[in-house]
């Protein structure tokens, strides 16, 4: 089972990546009227601010890349970005949207990548929360591996939120890792979609060797800011 929905996770973003800024910049059928917009883009505003705290650093890891919507802010603090990402149409957006030298993407299965460099700031967003529950403390492991001593990682996610995804496709936190996400054009992919706590989150980042500090925001947002420190 779990290959399988590996598999239709990497189809399904291959195929909303056309329209998978629409989620994220609230238009079309993701826009939820003024009010709840601006909410969703002033949370949005807050991570990134803590983002930006980091300071600027020499080499950044982005695991699932995505569309560039934070490779972008990742430029304000890198000199050099390493991108990668499964979907080869989005990391294609990506470039063309981005346009910047000093990026280098990689099409990579995340499930199957091993770290072969150590980084100063290791970033991913919206997919901790796709990773199945069997695979996540091993994925963690090699995050911790891609980050240098005193280097960080940061990771943004989704809250539980209902009203968060498309509409008529409401979700339920009843405990099931796995939900049906639909397109534009009606076609339908079954994902992992998993929602942490902040305690949560924090216990799987000091497992495998993390001092990590996780936030949220009122409605939207999980983040986390974790340091590796030197061993004793």
């Amino acid at each position: 089972m779990t290959n399988n929905i590996i598999q239709q996770q990497i189809e399904y973003y291959s195929a909303r990546a056309e329209e998978y800024d629409e989620w994220f910049y609230r238009t079309g059928r993701y826009d939820r009227g003024e009010e709840i917009n601006q909410r969703w883009f002033n949370e949005a505003a807050v991570v990134k601010s803590e983002l930006y705290q980091i300071g600027g650093v020499e080499n950044i890891l982005e695991l699932a890349c995505g569309t560039g919507i934070w490779t972008q802010e990742l430029l304000n603090i890198g000199k050099k970005i390493t991108a990668l990402d499964a979907s080869q149409e989005v990391i294609e957006i990506n470039r063309r949207k981005l346009g910047a030298a000093n990026i280098e993407y990689r099409q990579v299965d995340l499930f199957s990548w091993e770290p072969d460099a150590e980084y100063d700031l290791v970033f991913f967003s919206f997919w901790l929360s796709h990773v199945p529950p069997t695979l996540v403390d091993s994925f963690l492991a090699k995050v911790y591996k891609s980050v240098r001593v005193g280097g960080q990682v940061f990771i943004l996610d989704s809250r539980f939120e209902p009203t968060s995804t498309a509409k008529n496709h409401i979700l339920e936190n009843n405990g099931d890792i796995y939900i049906t996400r639909k397109l534009n054009n009606e076609q339908e992919f079954k994902i992992v979609k998993i929602f942490y706590q902040p305690e949560e989150l924090r216990d799987k980042l000091t497992q495998v060797g993390f001092d990590a500090e996780v936030k949220v925001t009122d409605n939207y947002f999980i983040y986390a800011n974790a340091i590796k420190r030197s061993p004793d």
